[in-house]
């Protein structure tokens, strides 16, 4: 009887209707803290690029996980395809990854060092005479990341930090008089001091310009990337437009 098909029908439709969140479309994201960006995955206000990816997929029905892992991993994951996108990432962090059109954010890497010191930084050659602590297989820009490749293995020059307390570490050694100065995202920095209740105990000496752009970089060995790209592009457009994404920065501290 084409009657009893109905009830069949109906839960056909209904399926249909169910958003993708609830058929476990979920797209995982990571990076290693870097707080304000990211910060840690259980806490309350989980980060800028993570609270926005969650925002914007879920107009989508797409859930999002956020994981901390170290950020060469997740690196290495990413491009194989094991997890969708890296948190933070620049073009130079991975040129073969996908990125949106429009960036999340712009980052200024700033110098470091501590408040007695009378160095700046006033370019690359500015930087021989100290001992410059930087973060694996971060981005620093060209010249800069040059200057580490090239003296990573002496330790009078660059000493590189890695894991998930790398900033902690390099400014542990620059408190220790192990390093002279030390390179990193301003906002982190900032973060960093006030999450622990510290004075400013470190003196800013410069900064890199230009400001580098930082993306949710996505996998280019998968084939939802490019969905996901044009999607989280249209997102950050919208955001920018009514004001959600100024807003949302401005809940923790910063602007653009």
């Amino acid at each position: 009887m084409p009657g009893s098909r109905l009830p069949a029908l109906i839960a056909l439709l209904a399926s249909l209707s169910v958003p993708l969140a609830a058929r476990g479309e979920t797209l995982v994201i990571a990076a290693d803290p870097w707080c304000p960006i990211n910060c840690a995955a259980d806490a309350e206000r989980p980060g800028i690029f993570v609270e926005l990816a969650r925002d914007i997929f879920a107009e989508a029905g797409i859930e999002v996980r956020y994981e901390t892992r170290n950020w060469a991993r997740v690196l290495q994951q990413v491009r194989r395809g094991e997890i969708n996108a890296a948190v933070g990432a620049g073009r130079e962090d991975a040129p073969d990854f996908l990125f949106t059109d429009t960036p999340v954010a712009l980052s200024r890497n700033c110098f470091y060092t501590l408040p007695a010191s009378t160095w700046r930084y006033t370019g690359v050659d500015s930087l021989p005479g100290v001992r410059l602590g930087v973060i694996n297989d971060y981005s620093y820009g060209e010249l800069i990341n040059a200057y580490v490749e090239a003296h990573r293995r002496d330790d009078q020059h660059v000493q590189v930090a890695a894991g998930d307390r790398a900033l902690e570490i390099n400014l542990n050694k620059l408190r220790l008089g192990r390093l002279d100065v030390v390179l990193e995202n301003s906002w982190v920095l900032q973060a960093h001091l006030a999450a622990r209740g510290r004075p400013v105990e470190v003196r800013e000496a410069g900064c890199r310009e230009p400001d580098v752009p930082i993306y949710l970089a996505f996998s280019p060995a998968r084939e939802d990337s490019a969905r996901y790209v044009e999607l989280f592009e249209r997102g950050l457009q919208r955001y920018r437009a009514d004001g959600r994404l100024e807003a949302l920065l401005r809940a923790y501290g910063v602007d653009l």
